[in-house]
């Protein structure tokens, strides 16, 4: 079966703004993410990309167009099942109004019960991307063989829920798992089970330093050792 490239997009004006997205629209990649995608082609140079599957969101849109432009043989499909979170009222907010909600610690300690207002609960969005992912890896090996490889560009908490799902891990954990904006994870498929080969792989070890406030970087907005939802803006 198929090797799955899940690309986070790159660093958006939300991310940096300390907002929650969803699927407010006109959120775009800032100076920082439109460099990291102008550097993606550089970096997936040695892989033999057959198909590019973007969220339908701008940010991840304008993620993939330097790749897509530098393989003029590509060109992307659009699938909404891996769009954002539909965070519902939370959509837009500030992360760090949000961290006083009771249902943040909901998000944080117990996200398999979590439903946001208005939205969807994060069960329904890894069933859908999950979903997604199988559909795509029949479709991908029927069009190009087994050992073909594909790219999905995603979201944050997406991309984090199709980790767990890969590593049979219940959805209350995935909340350990992190993935920077323009992080390249790698999933291989097999008949019998999948292997999670690259994770949130940037090249850049900058995000291992310490932060000057630990715990109030401005893409969080929670307490200290919480997860950012939606993701984070990654390194400085």
């Amino acid at each position: 079966m198929p090797t799955l490239i899940l690309v986070r997009h790159g660093r958006s004006t939300a991310n940096t703004s300390g907002l929650l997205a969803g699927w407010t629209p006109g959120v775009a990649l800032d100076e920082r993410g439109t460099a990291q995608a102008a550097a993606l082609p550089a970096r997936l140079a040695g892989l033999p990309i057959s198909e590019v599957v973007a969220s339908p969101l701008q940010r991840c849109q304008e993620t993939v167009r330097p790749l897509l432009e530098a393989r003029p043989g590509l060109r992307v499909h659009t699938d909404e099942r891996i769009g954002e979170c539909h965070y519902g009222d939370w959509s837009g907010r500030k992360l760090a109004e949000l961290s006083d909600e009771p249902l943040m610690e909901v998000v944080q300690a117990h996200p398999s019960a979590a439903a946001f207002p208005g939205g969807e609960s994060l069960r329904a969005m890894q069933t859908r991307a999950a979903e997604a992912v199988r559909e795509w890896n029949a479709r991908v090996e029927r069009d190009h063989g087994a050992d073909a490889v594909y790219l999905m560009c995603s979201h944050g908490d997406i991309i984090k829920s199709l980790v767990a799902d890969a590593l049979g891990l219940h959805l209350d954990l995935f909340q350990r798992i992190s993935v920077e904006p323009c992080s390249v994870t790698a999933i291989r498929f097999t008949r019998l089970r999948p292997f999670l080969i690259r994770l949130g792989d940037t090249g850049d070890l900058a995000s291992l330093a310490p932060r000057e406030q630990p715990g109030a970087a401005p893409d969080e907005g929670t307490g200290e050792g919480d997860a950012p939802l939606g993701g984070g803006a990654g390194a400085p």
